[in-house]
This record gives C-alpha cells, sequence and structure tokens, in this order.
C-alpha cells in the first residue's frame, strides 16, 4: 500500500473529539476516498460509506433530503445494520459536492452527533460559494494532493531512515556522495516521468511498463477534461474550461508560460475577468496549480498578486511529461541535447510548492526580468525567491542576481534548484540539488496556529 503523508492527519482527527467534520479536498484520483476507507475500517467496527456521486447518477435517495432524520432514514435503508453509536460508527461520505445542500447539513449532523463523520469532495471552493449557507465554524477543510517526491521516494523502496539522513544533511548545508545523489536523481526522473497519481504509480511498481503508465495518464486527464460537465450547467463555460486546459502544456512550452487570454477563444481584448469562473474551477477541481504575477514583492505576497498575469500547471507532472513526451522515456533519462526540461521542471517544482503549503507567485518585471518562484518566508517576513534550472547553466541568472541585489525587497535568501550535486552559497543565493525542494515546508509559526 503507498503511504500518504496525510494519513496520520486523519488518524489524529478519528481519535480526537473534534468540534468540526473534517473534509478532505482535492483533485479526483488523487486517493483520497482510499486513504479514508483504509483508515475508517482500521479504526471503527461500524464503517459505512456513502458515494454520493454513483447516488446523484443513479437512484439518488440523498437528492431531497434537507434535515438530520431523513438523512438517517436514508442511511439505514443501506447500512442500517451498521449504525452503532459514535464511538464505533463511522460515515464516510464520499464525493459530497455532488449535494451541496448536505454541506450545511453537516453542522447539524454533528450538533446531533450521533456517529462519527468524514468527507471527502472536489471544488469545494467553487460549491462553498454555490451553498446558500456555509456551515462556517462546523468544517475543517483538508487539502490533499497526488503523491510527492518523498512518497514516491517511499513506494520505490527509500525508507524513512535514509529519507531523514537526506533531511539532516539539507539542513545541515552538506552534499550527497556521488552515488547517493545517482541514486536520487534516477529515481526523481522517474518520478518525471511517472508523477505521482496512485493509480499510475501502482502500475509502475507492478509492472514497470511506461506503455501502461501512459494509458492510465490519458484516461485521467481525458477524465479531468470531461469532468466539468458534472458539475458546470453552462455549456459555453465547459467548452471554455476545456479549452483553458487543453492549453496548459502548450503554454507552458512558450517562453512565457504565462496564459494568453485571447488566444482561449481566439478574441482579442480579453482579459482574466473574462475567464474568472472558468480559472477558479480549474483550481478549485485542483487539476490545475495557479501561479500569480508579483511586480513588487512585498511580504506577504499575496497583497501584490497582479491578476493580468497568470501562469497555469498541471496538477500532475507525469501527466505534462505524457503530453509532450509519450512513452519516449529518453527524453527525460538520458539528457538529450536539445532537448529543453525547464518546463517540466518548473512544474514538478510548483506541484512540489504547494503539496507543501506553499502559496505560488512569480516575479514579473519589464525592465528587470522575470523570476520562476517567490515564496513567502514567515521567519524573515520578506520574499524567498526560487529559480529552477534543467540545464547545466544553473550559475546564470540575471533576473535573481538583480532581484536579491534590490534593497526595497529586503530579501534574506534565495534559491536555485538544478541537477547539480554539490549544495553551495554565493552570497544570499544557495544551489540546491533539484531533489531538495522536497524539504522546503511551509510550517506555520505558532503564532499562526494560534
Amino acid at each position: 500500500m503507498l503511504y500518504r503523508k496525510i494519513q496520520p492527519y486523519i488518524e489524529s482527527y478519528l481519535k480526537s473529539d473534534s468540534n468540526k467534520v473534517l473534509i478532505i479536498d482535492g483533485a479526483r484520483q488523487i486517493g483520497k476516498t482510499f486513504i479514508i476507507r483504509y483508515v475508517g475500517q482500521q479504526f471503527f467496527e461500524n464503517y459505512i460509506e456513502l458515494n454520493f456521486a454513483e447516488d446523484y447518477n443513479g437512484p439518488r435517495l440523498f437528492e431531497q433530503v434537507r434535515t438530520v432524520k431523513d438523512f438517517y432514514f436514508q442511511v439505514s435503508t443501506i447500512a442500517g445494520e451498521r449504525m452503532g453509536e459514535k464511538k464505533n460508527t463511522l460515515i464516510f461520505l464520499d464525493e459530497i459536492q455532488a449535494y451541496p445542500h448536505l454541506l450545511t447539513m453537516l453542522k447539524f449532523l454533528k450538533q446531533d452527533d450521533r456517529f462519527t463523520y468524514i468527507a471527502s469532495g472536489s471544488l469545494l471552493g467553487v460549491t462553498l460559494k454555490k451553498t446558500t449557507s456555509i456551515p462556517i465554524g462546523s468544517i475543517e477543510v483538508k487539502r490533499m494532493f497526488p503523491l510527492d517526491f518523498e512518497e514516491f521516494l517511499l513506494a520505490n523502496g527509500f525508507n524513512q531512515f535514509a529519507i531523514d539522513m537526506m533531511h539532516e544533511k539539507f539542513l545541515a548545508g552538506e552534499s550527497l556522495d556521488a552515488a547517493m545523489h545517482g541514486k536520487v536523481m534516477d529515481l526523481f526522473k522517474k518520478y518525471l516521468l511517472i508523477g505521482g497519481l496512485p493509480d499510475v504509480v501502482n502500475s509502475f511498481i507492478a509492472d514497470t511498463n511506461i506503455v501502461k503508465v501512459r494509458t492510465i495518464h490519458r484516461d485521467i486527464r481525458a477524465f479531468y477534461a470531461d469532468d466539468a460537465s458534472k458539475y458546470e450547467a453552462d455549456n459555453n463555460k465547459k467548452l471554455k474550461i476545456r479549452r483553458i486546459y487543453d492549453m496548459i502544456p502548450s503554454n507552458l512550452e512558450s517562453k512565457k508560460k504565462r496564459v494568453v487570454f485571447q488566444d482561449i477563444e481566439d478574441k482579442r481584448g480579453k482579459r482574466f475577468s473574462d475567464y474568472q469562473d472558468e480559472f477558479e474551477y480549474l483550481i478549485s477541481a485542483g487539476i490545475a496549480l495557479d501561479v500569480n504575477a508579483i511586480t513588487t514583492p512585498v511580504f506577504p505576497l499575496t497583497q501584490s498578486i497582479g491578476k493580468n498575469l497568470l501562469k497555469l500547471y498541471l496538477n500532475d507532472v507525469g501527466l505534462l511529461t505524457d503530453v509532450l513526451y509519450g512513452s519516449n522515456i529518453r527524453a527525460i533519462l538520458d539528457d538529450e541535447t536539445g532537448i529543453n526540461l525547464g518546463s517540466v521542471y518548473e512544474s514538478v517544482v510548483a506541484q512540489e510548492l504547494v503539496a507543501h503549503g506553499f502559496k505560488l507567485f512569480y516575479y514579473d518585471n519589464r525592465s528587470k526580468g522575470e523570476v520562476d518562484y517567490l515564496i513567502d518566508d514567515y521567519d524573515s517576513l520578506s520574499a524567498v525567491p526560487i529559480e529552477v534550472k534543467s540545464g547545466k547553466d544553473y550559475t546564470v541568472h540575471s533576473a535573481l542576481n538583480t532581484f536579491v541585489k534590490n534593497d526595497d525587497y529586503h530579501v534574506k535568501k534565495a534559491y536555485v534548484l538544478s541537477n547539480a550535486r554539490e549544495i553551495t552559497t554565493n552570497g544570499k543565493i544557495t544551489y540546491l540539488p533539484i531533489y531538495d525542494v522536497m524539504f522546503l515546508e511551509n510550517v506555520p509559526t505558532q503564532q499562526e496556529m494560534n
């Protein structure tokens, strides 16, 4: 079974006497249902799973449910013999976004406190906007992502001790030896090909067959592109959502990598505001990662977002490398001359940083250039610029140099991520192996948690 970092979080919630219902949010096909089912069946004698997406496309038993008693009645028709008491009965409300009115009911189910509840869903941001009564104070939403690189290492034979030792070296600024670096880089390049979607990772582990892997990638990408039709009634919006999603790989291969709004419908004069709902759908669904432009990097970065410039990345790097290279693994494994892996490396860094709790931004200044990523550093109350390099000229980064020298930005540190083995520092800039992105974590301070 694949180890998922969210498992201890779910276990802790189920052991607690929380006054909120935990909802695991995230894209489809990332393993939400599996991990909740696995933990729930371990912890509770009576485990009841309700899949509302299946119900919506079938008998619609819960479509008209508006009271706690009616909810219990419908559950009893499915699993009446398993409706025990709170300490031994877990009801898992899967795909809760299919019935937005049940989000409101969570408050009353929790107040009644007859059973233990947990839920999962996608598009919760969009769904909550459409919900007439948001149960603030009664729900806790936790975002889940595809397997990050650390989880991928564990799935492929690395043990936690080895990862902990790598982490200690990272914190101490010590490089891995050449043999270990080669081993980790080999798995990192495989991660670029496979990505972190559980069905794909399991297929790779079982068969080591790139053709089978790519078949699953294409099925999931088609599923993501078609999924809008289930939750979006406006046919025009469906088409635009599909178009924006399909454009992501080609946008990433362009020089600026940003979304060109007029290309979406081939109409001049289009702006971000013309497609705000469509972008919100893709981002809320978890199938696209947004990176917003910052011209003046003032901490916290969110206060300086420029909505007119936006980059979108696919939620999983394996989906991208399928589009770009198909089953030709040599492009990535052999560092073939003439193949620019810049978009692939930037994608995997975006995927890692988002999974580790960061909100993503990039620096865009007409006169001073562009830096790939900016993240908030709560310790120094400043922005940390990150440059991602896939080639051998990783020490060439004029925009980053200009950025760190600007006294107005109060930069304390910067990172360059590349294939190079050695960790070195030059002034404020630290050069890290690309895989060390796995150790950049947005850990909240005690003050933030309070």
